[in-house]
């Protein structure tokens, strides 16, 4: 069904005229995730600082505190034509990892507009997108536009420390939050890949997010005898835990091609001619050949198992009796018992292992209705588009909406320069995002939502 509005030609370029302003202003929230209750902070600023923008065109909102104080989350929903239909959730986090200001050109949470690109911490992930969701929601509401089906907006906390304080507690904890929804779109999609053609000229891929591996944080601990520093030890928990950190750090997880994967390597090889033999043994070498996007799809080909921090002793000469480390799992869908296997067989009997936090992977299809209007509404922006499937090698809030059935894509449309190292960004120095790709993906984002 068409959606109606009072003046729908005019909504777009009101919510292209505002939303890099508001992309800085949400910049300009230190929201710093620390993964520490007792140290991140902003949250709740920001948060009530999108519920005003909200309310302030009309909408009414319900902030939340997602199981501890200054948690932030903030909910607005707009009727659609047909109430019949599922709802649609848009989602966006509002938290940032840390950012060290010397490293940067640019104070990190400055906002700074310069250069053609909006920079700051959050640029691309993912206060861009929340600025996109934030300028069409609030044009919707003052142009009196009625989409097709309900829209529900939802601006989140801790997403940066898998959610806990955030989407997870959410889902447990307040359902009715979520009743009526079927389907949703997040982040860490609708992004351009610009590939070579054969015959010299080249095609805009626009990326959306079907499937992520899971996600885990890992403890090993080594046990042994504490003893002098300057005796012989044969069973020293430093060196049992050092050893078997290496094997695993060091282990190279099996090829597995995943449906998504197959299906965004088919696609490229048809846009470039470039061959992706998953038998070869040269197949990251081809990647490469993509430019930076390679590192995200390269994770996607195998299991990952990366260890992350070490904690052992407390004197020089005293060899302790406790060693651990954490380490950075991420499992392709389907490969979660295989790969816990694997992982006991690396690290051995002497190493014991517990999961900090576990988040399953994720994978739909590439089809539906959903997907034809993501398609259209690249293409009525970027005729020479083309919309793909891909998985994402890290995790997102779609973790937990997909425990409520919900179908969940990642879809934050930018058409990006060419040469941009768009994966060195997220949690990068110097993370920015281009003003004229924030103006496209809501002209994009506008388009999807009045034919969704």
């Amino acid at each position: 069904m068409a959606a109606t509005g009072e003046n729908s030609g005019s909504a777009r370029s009101r919510a292209v005229a505002e939303v890099v302003e508001l992309v800085s202003t949400l910049i300009r929230f230190d929201t710093s995730n620390t993964g520490d209750l007792a140290t991140t902070k902003g949250e709740r600023e920001c948060a009530e600082w999108v519920a005003r923008q909200l309310e302030d065109a009309g909408y009414t909102t319900e902030y939340v505190e997602s199981g501890a104080p200054g948690r932030g989350n903030v909910f607005a929903r707009l009727p659609g034509a047909d109430p019949s239909r599922g709802a649609l959730l848009l989602h966006g986090h509002l938290d940032v990892v840390p950012a060290q200001a010397a490293d940067w050109s640019v104070h990190p949470f400055s906002g700074a507009v310069q250069d053609g690109y909006v920079w700051g911490r959050g640029a691309i992930d993912m206060k861009d997108m929340v600025g996109m969701m934030l300028a069409v929601a609030r044009q919707f509401k003052i142009e009196g536009t009625v989409p097709p089906r309900d829209l529900v907006f939802a601006f989140l906390a801790d997403e940066e420390n898998g959610g806990k304080w955030g989407s997870h507690w959410l889902v447990e904890h307040r359902p009715d939050l979520f009743e009526g929804i079927t389907e949703a779109v997040g982040e860490v999609g609708g992004f351009s890949l610009t590939v070579p053609r054969p015959d010299g000229g080249e095609r805009r891929l626009y990326l959306v997010e079907t499937a992520e591996k899971g996600l885990g944080w890992m403890r090993l601990r080594a046990k042994a005898r504490a003893g002098h520093g300057s005796f012989l030890h044969e069973d020293n928990a430093v060196t049992i835990l050092a050893a078997a950190v290496a094997r695993l750090g060091t282990h190279r997880f099996p090829l597995v091609l995943s449906d998504s994967v197959a299906e965004f390597l088919a696609a490229v090889s048809e846009e470039s001619g470039l061959e992706f033999d998953p038998g070869s043994p040269d197949i990251e070498g081809t990647l490469a050949k993509l430019g930076s996007i390679s590192r995200i799809i390269g994770a996607t080909l195998r299991d990952t198992a990366n260890p992350t921090m070490l904690n052992a002793g407390y004197k020089a000469n005293v060899i302790p009796q406790t060693a651990e480390a954490v380490v950075d799992c991420r499992v392709i869908p389907g490969r979660q018992a295989a790969f816990e296997r694997e992982v006991d067989e690396l690290i051995g009997p002497d190493v014991e292992r517990e999961w900090i936090t576990k988040l399953d992977s994720y994978e739909t299809t590439f089809d539906g209705h959903l997907v034809d209007a993501m398609n259209d509404a690249i293409l009525a922006h970027d005729p020479q588009g083309r919309t793909v499937p891909y998985m994402l090698s890290g995790g997102t809030d779609a973790k937990a909406f997909a425990h409520l059935g919900i179908r969940c894509f990642g879809f934050a449309p930018l058409r990006l320069p060419p040469g941009l190292d768009f994966a060195a960004l997220f949690h990068g120095v110097d993370e920015r995002v281009p003003v004229d790709a924030l103006e496209f993906g809501t002209e994009v984002l506008e388009h999807f939502l009045l034919h969704s």
